[in-house]
């Protein structure tokens, strides 16, 4: 769908205040969330009623589905002519994620760094996102290398399956209280009301994000990487935040990192698969400069951190506060 038919949609938000558009705009990400948590709830239990083992649960349906605003929000945004704004969610869910996300939580509780993580899963995000950075570097977003990128998921799930990571999905299944129902009936309703919350909140986020990008003179590709992936990347900072109070900070980084990857295998490819299109250049050289930045930064502190303690170490409030800092000055770059 182009543009232009995006813009037909939208003549009824047209005639509304931007204070009505903020609202709904609130609204959409909330229900969003909400969506989300329902899904991945009843698609768990489904899966552990038939016989679906805590490891498979946890490395799929709950890592998966914590991106899934994300991807839905980049299909909608790309079956709607805007794949810019899927886009700016993809680089700014990661940018939400680690100086957001982490930055928060290691701040409120130190999260400790083991080197399985440093090994596995950080240098995963490093390659996965440098090949991200080729398939932006040509200013086109096009249909073969997506795939190619897309295809890097199963890759890294059956690595990650070769590891054997049973104690994290179990802690990750056993910290997120998705499993309490066990009902057939229920988990079905709660699977089918979340994927209809997803697909309906997702349609009304991508609208009121496109108007208010229109009603503040900003492109799409910003309010994707502002508002937009600030709200999606909101139930992985619920989750992170909830496993720190809970004390179980050890798969705090492992999850922010396995969502990370999942943001640049699934939600950006989907974009391009569905509308390949020409990009701004700003998402390369703006938008992804800034990700590799923040990722080097956090790949640094981790590899020093674990060559002086040999072992493991902690991000602390001072790591987790200069993590914050670049956050905030990616957002003084948008808006100063």
């Amino acid at each position: 769908m182009s543009t232009f038919n995006l813009k037909l949609e939208n003549t009824t938000l047209s005639s509304l205040p931007i204070s009505i558009i903020v609202v709904l705009l609130v609204i959409a990400i909330l229900g969003l969330v909400w969506s989300s948590d329902r899904f991945v709830a009843g698609a768990a239990d489904i899966a552990m009623q038939l016989g679906v083992s805590p490891l498979v649960i946890g490395l799929t349906l709950v890592s998966i589905g914590t991106s899934a605003p994300e991807i839905l929000v980049s299909a909608t945004a790309a079956l709607k002519g805007v794949s810019e704004l899927a886009v700016g969610n993809a680089l700014g869910s990661n940018l939400a994620n680690t100086g957001m996300v982490l930055a928060i939580t290691a701040i409120i509780v130190s999260i400790p760094v083991t080197r399985p993580i440093i090994k596995n899963e950080l240098v995963a995000v490093l390659l996965v996102t440098l090949a991200a950075g080729l398939v932006l570097s040509n200013g086109y977003l096009g249909r073969a290398e997506c795939i190619a990128l897309m295809a890097i998921t199963p890759l890294f799930l059956y690595l990650t399956f070769r590891r054997g990571a049973l104690p994290d999905a179990e802690e990750l299944i056993g910290s997120s209280d998705i499993l309490a129902n066990h009902r057939p009936v229920k988990s079905w309703i709660a699977l089918l009301i979340g994927l209809i919350g997803l697909v309906g909140f997702s349609d009304l986020l991508v609208r009121t994000a496109v108007e208010t990008a229109s009603r503040a003179g900003i492109s799409e590709l910003i309010i994707g990487a502002t508002v937009v992936a600030v709200g999606t990347s909101l139930p992985e900072l619920a989750a992170s935040l909830t496993s720190a109070f809970k004390g179980k900070t050890d798969i705090a980084l492992g999850n922010i990192l396995g969502s990370n990857i999942f943001n640049l295998t699934l939600v950006l490819p989907v974009a391009g698969i569905i509308h390949p299109t020409i990009i701004d250049p700003a998402a390369f050289t703006r938008d992804f400069g800034v990700l590799i930045f923040i990722t080097l930064f956090l790949a640094a502190i981790c590899f020093l951190g674990i060559g002086k303690s040999k072992n493991y170490f902690h991000i602390g409030k001072l790591q987790g506060t200069a993590l914050l800092i670049i956050y905030i000055l990616y957002y003084y770059v948008l808006f100063g």
